[in-house]
């Protein structure tokens, strides 16, 4: 064999060991995506299902119980939303415009629920976003700070703080907050999510804050901040309660690890073993929660969106609920479901980057 062709035979062996050391990470992605698309199929049974097993009648909450004893009304309106058709019927009916992005008609609004809820999600978005940002700052480093000033008094303050933060009820902070910060002391803004001197930007993302520095707006861009400040601190004060306490026992179980004892006894910087050691081997368990806790704030905050007046997806969730609105429920239900799974997909999907031992099992 000449120099040339061993050249070539070594080039030929490593790239397909480079190929093979990807296929693992492709195919653990691969699974991922299947899993998920088999789940989302799931979602829209079991929202479907439970939609219609909700007691109550559609048409009396919609058209009022006047016209829903009008038999030629009841009958124009079940023919109009499909209502009177068999459910299996509905459900395959159902599937077969979800293909097309078609969500159906809300009896509320009577405007496309894709629609509705495209204007609602961003304004979920924009909450969630800042609050899962913040929680994720203060919670890591108020955790990792506990974990090392284990049996201090730091730490004991620190657990108490964020015990009672789990504790408060969501809902009652939202309107002690907003007591005291808006009506008595005037330092944060009304409801909403902007003053009623501010045009809504040109929308982009449906982001207001975005937006308005996309457009050049800075006194829009700032008022969008403040109207951000009061449902964005409620939220951060729950979920930091939360992440602070997980962070400590993540951080606890790692502290103990032999490869930490070893990098301390070798003598390198606190800062190097935190950085590289100690939150390296906590991302896994953190990157857990942190999944879960941006879910719960993208669904979870309709009691939070009520109080503020804040247009996004849990205020729609409740309006069509209350008026039996089955298409928006079922939207609400099925957006929900995906983000839910799209958030653990992403989750799964830095736990194979992260850690190769889950990618090779």
């Amino acid at each position: 064999m000449t120099s040339d062709s061993a050249a070539r035979t070594v080039r030929v062996g490593e790239t397909a060991r480079t190929v093979r050391a990807s296929h693992p990470f492709l195919r653990y992605a691969g699974r991922r995506v299947i899993t998920s698309i088999l789940l989302v199929i799931g979602v829209t049974l079991v929202t479907f299902i439970l939609t219609n097993l909700v007691p109550g009648d559609p048409v009396a909450a919609s058209l009022g119980q006047r016209a829903a004893e009008d038999p030629a009304i009841v009958a124009h309106f079940r023919a109009e939303y499909g209502l009177d058709k068999p459910l299996v019927v509905q459900y395959f009916t159902y599937l077969g415009n979800l293909l097309h992005g078609n969500l159906g008609i809300s009896t509320t609004t009577h405007d496309a629920v894709a629609a509705d809820l495209a204007q609602a999600l961003p304004a979920t978005l924009e909450i969630a976003i800042g609050a899962i940002v913040l929680s994720v700052v203060i919670g890591v480093v108020l955790g990792t700070v506990a974990a090392y000033r284990r049996g201090k008094v730091s730490d004991h303050v620190l657990r108490v703080v964020s015990l009672a933060g789990l504790s408060v009820p969501t809902f009652w902070l939202a309107l002690a907050l907003y007591y005291f910060l808006y009506f008595k002391l005037h330092i944060a803004p009304g409801s909403g999510r902007l003053s009623s001197d501010f045009n809504t930007p040109h929308t982009i993302t449906g982001l207001y804050t975005i937006d308005a520095l996309l457009a050049g707006q800075l006194d829009t861009f700032f008022d969008a901040l403040s109207h951000l400040f009061l449902p964005v601190l409620v939220l951060t004060l729950y979920t930091v309660g939360l992440l602070t306490r997980f962070v400590r026992t993540a951080v606890l179980e790692i502290l103990d690890q032999d490869y930490v004892r070893a990098a301390r006894a070798k003598g390198l910087p606190t800062r190097t073993v935190v950085w590289s050691y100690v939150l390296r081997g906590a991302s896994i368990p953190v990157l857990t929660v942190v999944g879960l806790a941006f879910g719960s704030l993208l669904s979870g905050t309709v009691l939070v969106e009520s109080i503020f007046s804040w247009p996004g997806i849990g205020s729609y969730a409740y309006q069509a609920a209350s008026h039996l609105d089955l298409p928006g429920v079922m939207g609400v239900g099925l957006l929900i479901g995906v983000m839910y799974l799209l958030v653990n997909l992403i989750v799964d999907l830095l736990y194979g980057i992260l850690d190769p031992r889950v990618r090779l099992a």
